[in-house]
C-alpha cells in the first residue's frame, strides 16, 4: 500500500513539473514576438515651425543625437525644413518631446534708439529710431547718404584721365540682435553715426573729412525701461551726445 501511495505521489509531482515547464515555454514563446515588436524601428517626420536658420537646425540635430540611442537614425530634409527620425516608438516619443521644447515660437520686440544732443545741460536736439527684432535673429538699419570719395585715377588714351571713386555710407547705421536669457533680454548692438564736416584738398583732389561715432557692446534689457548705451563729447564744440535704447514687446 505504501508503494502504491509513493507511486501516485511521484506521478502527481511529475505532472505538476511538466505543467509548469509547458506554461513557461508558452509564455516565453508569446513574449518573444512582443519583445521583437518593441525593437522594430518606426520612421517619423517632424516639421520645424519656428526654426529657419541652418545653425539653429544643426544645434537641434546635435541635441537629438545626444539624447537618443546611438543606433537611432536622424536625417535632415533641408528643403522641407524637417527632421526624419528612425527609432523604436518609445524613442520617437522622446524625440517628439525634445523637438516641442526646442522648436518654440519666437517673440518680436521693438527697439527704440534715442540720440539726445545737449549743450550746457540743455537739450538742443533729439532723434528716435525704431526697429523690430525677432528673438534669436539680427536686424540692420541704415539711414543716410552715400558720399563719393576719389580713390585714384588712370589715363585711358583718347578719353583722357579717368578718376575712380568709392562710396562711403554717411548717416546712421544700427546693427542689433536679441537673445532671451535667464537674466533678461540680451542685446548685442553696434551703432555708427557719421557726418561730413568739411572738404580738404589732398594732391589737388578735394576729399571729405568724416566725423564718426561708433558704439558696440552687449546690454541686458528690461521692457519699457531705457538703458543708456553710451555718451560722448562732440569734438570742437561744447555739445554732448547721449545714446539710449528702450525695449518693447510687440503684441
Amino acid at each position: 500500500m505504501n508503494r502504491s501511495l509513493n507511486n501516485n505521489l511521484t506521478r502527481a509531482v511529475l505532472g505538476a513539473v511538466l505543467t509548469l515547464i509547458t506554461c513557461a515555454s508558452s509564455a516565453s514563446a508569446q513574449a518573444a514576438p512582443e519583445a521583437a515588436k518593441t525593437n522594430v524601428n518606426s520612421v517619423q517626420t517632424f516639421y520645424l515651425a519656428n526654426v529657419n536658420e541652418p545653425k539653429e537646425t544643426d544645434e537641434i540635430i546635435v541635441a537629438l543625437r545626444d539624447v537618443l540611442d546611438p543606433s537611432d537614425k536622424i536625417f535632415l530634409a533641408q528643403s522641407q525644413n524637417a527632421i526624419v527620425v528612425s527609432a523604436p516608438p518609445e524613442q520617437l516619443l522622446v524625440a517628439q518631446k525634445l523637438l516641442k521644447d526646442l522648436d518654440r515660437p519666437r517673440k518680436t520686440y521693438r527697439l527704440v534708439y534715442n540720440i539726445t544732443e545737449t549743450e550746457e545741460d540743455k537739450r538742443v536736439g533729439s532723434q528716435n529710431f525704431a526697429i523690430a527684432v525677432v528673438s534669436g535673429s539680427r536686424t540692420t538699419f541704415k539711414n543716410g547718404s552715400k558720399i563719393p570719395v576719389a580713390t585714384g585715377s588712370y589715363s585711358s588714351g583718347a578719353s583722357g584721365t579717368q578718376t575712380q571713386f568709392t562710396y562711403l555710407d554717411i548717416g546712421l547705421n544700427i546693427d542689433a540682435s536679441l537673445d532671451e536669457s535667464v537674466n533678461g533680454i540680451r542685446l548685442r548692438t553696434k551703432v555708427e553715426r557719421s557726418s561730413v564736416t568739411e572738404d580738404k584738398s589732398i594732391s589737388g583732389v578735394n576729399e571729405p573729412i568724416v566725423r564718426q561715432m561708433v558704439l558696440e557692446g552687449t546690454s541686458i534689457l528690461t521692457p519699457h525701461k531705457q538703458v543708456m548705451l553710451g555718451s560722448l563729447d562732440i569734438p570742437g564744440s561744447t555739445r554732448h551726445l547721449e545714446l539710449g535704447v528702450t525695449l518693447e514687446l510687440v503684441p
